[in-house]
């Protein structure tokens, strides 16, 4: 593990998998770098150098409030910039969001590969004051009341869904990432619908969608394929439950970018 800093001076924990051309991983929402280790371990094994990394709040990343989406562009742009600044980005869920804000806001990145990213385009949108109730559940000590909260409002989860999680011990590793539920309601929501800068970027894009997951997230990937006509699309048969296929991405990734 590595640190680099970000532009507000906050230490951003970093890992390195393999060597080759540099591909940065952006996890999504509830998670740290640990759980790309298999994405990473594949894309080595592809000839690919990847780099995950804690986005702030979350593992051994630090963090500064108020949260600002900004500072998570800053992070991203530190993280490109300490690999040798020449690197793709592949963002999943909400990590592909922030990706893509970050490339609209002019981050450099080779190439951009955007996994099932939940734009809702304006429609059926949480509550704007979601953000602002996630970070006094925080302040209170309230890690598990957020959690939920941000499951249920944010990502839309079915109360049946949400309860079974409870009652594992997943959940349990969920509460040190509560401050993070704030950041990922921030970028969703102030890019709901992907502003004319996200849509224009320079770099290649290729848009990715499992054939299973969820239909608004087809959908999104679909109408943001349809927004973007410079963008591949590609339908990922190995991608089930909103999860990327390590080794299958890695194919795909490889093929545009090693060599």
């Amino acid at each position: 593990m590595e640190h680099v800093i970000s532009a507000d001076g906050t230490r951003i924990a970093t890992h390195t998998t393999g060597a080759g051309p540099v591909i940065v991983i952006v996890n999504g929402a509830l998670s740290t770098s640990n759980d790309a280790a298999d994405l990473a371990d594949a894309f080595a094994n592809a000839g690919l150098r990847a780099i995950t990394y804690d986005r702030r709040a979350r593992g051994d990343s630090g963090n500064a409030l108020p949260a600002e989406p900004a500072r998570e562009v800053e992070d991203l742009a530190a993280v490109i910039a300490a690999s040798g600044g020449d690197a793709a980005v592949v963002g999943h869920s909400s990590g592909a969001v922030l990706a893509l804000y970050a490339a609209g806001e002019g981050v450099p990145m080779a190439h951009l590969f955007l996994s099932e990213p939940p734009f809702r385009f304006g429609e059926t949108a949480h509550a704007t004051d979601l953000a602002e109730r996630l970070q006094a559940m925080v302040d209170d000590g309230r890690a598990a009341d957020a959690v939920v909260a941000f499951q249920r409002e944010a990502v839309g989860l079915p109360e049946q869904f949400i309860e079974q999680f409870r009652a594992t011990p997943d959940f349990a590793t969920t509460l040190p990432l509560a401050q993070s539920t704030v950041y990922d309601t921030l970028v969703t929501q102030r890019t709901s619908t992907p502003s004319a800068a996200m849509l224009g970027v320079e770099m290649p894009v290729t848009i990715l969608c499992g054939t299973e997951t969820m239909p608004f997230l087809t959908g999104a990937a679909q109408r943001l394929a349809e927004a973007m006509p410079h963008a591949e699309f590609l339908e990922v048969a190995e991608s089930v439950g909103h999860r990327m296929h390590p080794d299958a991405t890695a194919l795909i990734v490889a093929a545009r970018v090693a060599g």
